[in-house]
């Protein structure tokens, strides 16, 4: 397990795993909520919300 985890194929599948998962997320149109939270806390933090 340990030399899976070192090795060049465990990188490259966690970086696909993660490229796929982001997929989803955008897909499901959870960005949207994303980029709308983080707007909302900007502006709080700001002092205009």
């Amino acid at each position: 397990m340990k030399q899976f985890l070192r090795s060049r194929a465990a990188g490259i599948s966690l970086a696909a795993l993660g490229l796929l998962m982001m997929g989803i997320g955008i897909f499901r149109g959870e960005m949207t909520v994303v980029f709308t939270k983080a707007i909302n806390i900007c502006l709080e933090c700001i002092g205009i919300g």
